[in-house]
């Protein structure tokens, strides 16, 4: 019996996982960092010291990281590539988007885009208001005779309202 036929270990396949492998903890780490911040920054939830400090430090960490994280990936996919078949080169390449899109998250603000300003904010009278409920927190602004409530529901999302009361222009913020 010749050595190719009793031997069931082939080098070339475990390489090939262990390199799907790290392809697959690179496209979650890179992710990770990119939404860790995202979940732990959220308006009407409560944050931990922990919480909010792990953001800061995927924050701070994502730029760098995801760009290295895709260098391997790319790395890896080569070496994945050869030697694969159809469907291995196609979920080799599809890992590359995530990787691709969390190098582009970590360059964006996505909280300027979950807390966009409110431009032009809309009124309507107190009576009117149906989708208030009693005991919601509103800021009030009283000038010039006019007067103005933001909810703090609303101004949770959004931060900031540039808006004009009785003639001046003003921005309330929360």
């Amino acid at each position: 019996m010749s050595a190719s036929l009793t031997s069931s270990h082939d080098p070339s396949r475990s390489r090939r996982r262990w390199a799907g492998l790290g392809l697959f903890v690179l496209v979650a780490a890179a992710l990770a960092l990119v939404a860790i911040p995202v979940w732990e920054i959220r308006p009407f939830v409560p944050q931990t010291a922990k919480g909010i400090s792990l953001a800061y430090v995927c924050r701070r960490l994502a730029p760098w990281a995801t760009v290295i994280a895709l260098a391997g990936g790319a790395a890896l996919a080569a070496g994945l590539w050869r030697g694969g078949r159809w469907w291995s080169r196609t979920l080799t390449v599809l890992a590359l988007v995530p990787l691709g899109g969390a190098v582009w998250l970590a360059r964006t603000n996505v909280f300027e885009k979950m807390f966009a300003p409110l431009p032009s904010p809309q009124y309507a009278r107190a009576a009117e208001a149906n989708w208030m409920k009693d005991g919601d927190l509103v800021l009030g602004v009283d000038r010039g005779g006019e007067a103005v409530a933001y909810p703090v529901r609303q101004l949770a999302y959004h931060h900031v309202v540039m808006d004009e009361v009785g003639g001046v222009p003003i921005v309330a913020t929360y």
